[in-house]
């Protein structure tokens, strides 16, 4: 995968606030089957300080100063089989950080020849090192795609990676655009992408999820790719979900 410079959400590398005790960075487009991807992360800074990333983005120097600046990093999040690709960069440099891993990311690491360090698995329920802050589940129904998502209660903020996908036209090119459309994933109606919403045999399951994240009540949903949602949160999931609800 290719890094692009430019993706419409500049400054990048930057922590920016969302709420108290939460920062996204917008990182540099991939190259994801030709297409220019934008990449975001999500910190969260728990009760003892320590930090919480989800879905680390790539890495230099100015951006790990500022992510220090932040706190001690404590736990590095890979939440799905596509999202773990900066996660080595980020353990050189955080050694003390401990590497989490949905189900399906090690295997894929390794199928794909990175040699990364996953510390503990994610699981249905948060572990002790988050429960009570952050809670979790991993999304039932596919058994290709299996995710984990969050919702950080004291501020609200639902945590997906590729369960919605919101692309903005004027951010992307003519050929993406077409692409995006016809995977269902552009702004104003972001969802999961056609071939990602195909996996889900189980749609009794998914539905359960789904509705499980609503009754969190949150108030924002961040997302990986595009547009996240700054407010109206649950009109935004009931929206982006209506093919399973």
């Amino acid at each position: 995968m290719r890094a692009d410079k430019a993706t419409g959400y500049e400054p990048l590398n930057t922590p920016k606030p969302v709420a108290e005790n939460v920062w996204l960075i917008d990182g540099p487009a991939i190259r994801f089957y030709g297409m220019p991807y934008t990449t975001r992360a999500t910190i969260v800074r728990l009760a003892d300080g320590g930090l919480w990333v989800h879905s680390p983005t790539q890495l230099d120097e100015g951006l790990a100063a500022a992510v220090a600046a932040l706190g001690p990093v404590r736990h590095l999040v890979a939440p799905n089989w596509i999202h773990y690709a900066h996660v080595g960069a980020w353990q050189v440099a955080f050694p003390g950080a401990l590497a989490w891993a949905a189900p399906g990311v090690a295997k894929r690491a390794q199928s794909r020849g990175m040699d990364l360090r996953f510390d503990r698995d994610l699981g249905q329920a948060a572990p002790a090192d988050w429960a009570g802050e952050i809670d979790q589940l991993i999304v039932r129904g596919s058994k290709i795609h299996r995710e984990a998502v969050f919702f950080h209660r004291a501020s609200r903020t639902l945590i997906l990676t590729d369960l919605i996908e919101n692309f903005e036209v004027p951010k992307i090119g003519f050929w993406f655009r077409i692409a995006a459309r016809l995977a269902g994933v552009l702004d104003p109606d972001g969802k999961a992408p056609i071939d990602l919403r195909q996996t889900y045999r189980d749609r009794k399951a998914l539905r359960e999820d789904v509705e499980r994240m609503i009754g969190w009540g949150p108030e924002r949903v961040i997302v990986s790719h595009g547009r996240w949602y700054q407010r109206d949160a649950v009109a935004e999931l009931k929206r982006a979900f209506r093919w399973v609800l």
